[in-house]
């Protein structure tokens, strides 16, 4: 058989398992409870209603359900769903092609919507208010404007930075929903159902510890259980235990806290190379060998939550708890902690 072949067969596999993963309905879909309840709510008023559902913005951290949820949206909706992204809507004519494909009812999911060009919101800000789109063609003295009427549809706006929505885009979605980061608990019954469809044996206490170390994001919780998975099928008899995932775990520098190697070295520049801080983020990239923008969206969200660091004016500040989690003494002047 062709190698070339097999190669596709296999890239086409690792996409129907990572679609697989996917929830299809709110019943299989776990965590974020009080926004389900509130979709599932609007999508069953407007089929009371015979009527299109409202505007939906889902804002929060990668990797927590939003294109999920999107697609979720269009099936309990039972109406298609048309996907692009805010970096690949360059021109006008690129949402008048995407806008004159959409029927009545569908769903129309913009990824990373905050990334839309502002000369493209306006053209858009009409089409979400009254369902047409007013284009200029041409330039100059022949320049006119051609207006569009558009069938009913529910726009899905998707983004991971909420702060960089302009006022006027916001306030044009019927529903604003903030995704939060998970519970162990709700990871593990992710877990549970993901490697049910990857046909993985995996215990309880196994998918508690795969949960304790994905940072509350299902993704992160889907890519260590592949992981994991690898390592059991390799050096065990293929069961993910909770001994067996916290050896595989251990390999690619997992500690029990979820934090990785490049947290740690974070960690420890704040400390050692800057006296406990604060510290610019410039600085601190610098001393670890990262981007500024990677360590800030990145790993940084994920250490302030768990108490490690604190962002004030001046720059970034190790927190006591990060003083015991490298086994370092703490600064000599507490007070530079606030």
């Amino acid at each position: 058989m062709d190698d070339s072949f097999q190669d596709k067969t296999s890239q086409m596999q690792d996409v129907n398992y990572e679609q697989s993963l996917r929830p299809p309905a709110f019943s299989e879909f776990h965590g974020q409870d009080k926004i389900k309840e509130r979709i599932m709510l609007m999508v069953e008023a407007a089929q009371q209603r015979d009527d299109v559902l409202e505007h939906v913005l889902l804002s929060g951290p990668p990797g927590l359900g939003k294109t999920t949820l999107a697609n979720i949206i269009a099936g309990a909706a039972g109406t298609q769903l048309h996907t692009t992204s805010g970096p690949q809507i360059e021109k006008a004519g690129d949402l008048a092609g995407v806008l004159t494909n959409v029927q009545k009812g569908d769903i129309l999911f913009i990824d990373e919507i905050h990334r839309l060009h502002p000369a493209i919101e306006e053209y858009l800000y009409p089409a979400m208010e009254d369902f047409r789109l007013d284009i200029i063609i041409d330039s100059g003295p022949s320049a006119r404007s051609v207006q569009l009427n558009l069938p009913k549809f529910t726009l899905v706006g998707a983004t991971t930075r909420a702060g960089m929505l302009t006022s006027p885009l916001r306030s044009r979605f019927g529903l604003v929903n903030r995704l939060d980061y998970y519970s162990k608990d709700e990871l593990a019954v992710i877990l549970e159902r993901s490697a049910g469809l990857l046909e993985i044996e995996i215990t309880p206490d196994g998918a508690v510890e795969v949960a304790s170390r994905s940072r509350g994001t299902p993704r992160i919780a889907n890519n260590l259980l592949r992981w994991v998975r690898d390592y059991a099928q390799v050096k065990a008899d293929g069961t993910i235990t909770g001994e067996i995932a916290n050896k595989a775990l251990a390999m690619i520098e997992i500690d029990e806290d979820g934090l990785d190697e490049m947290d740690k070295r974070i960690l420890e520049a704040v400390i050692y190379k800057f006296n406990g801080g604060p510290v610019g983020l410039s600085s601190v990239a610098v001393a670890v060998g990262e981007d500024a923008s990677t360590l800030e969206e990145v790993h940084e969200p994920f250490l302030i939550m768990q108490g490690f660091l604190k962002r004030t004016p001046r720059g970034r500040v190790a927190m006591p708890a990060a003083y015991t989690k490298i086994g370092a003494t703490p600064s000599a002047n507490p007070e530079e902690l606030f």
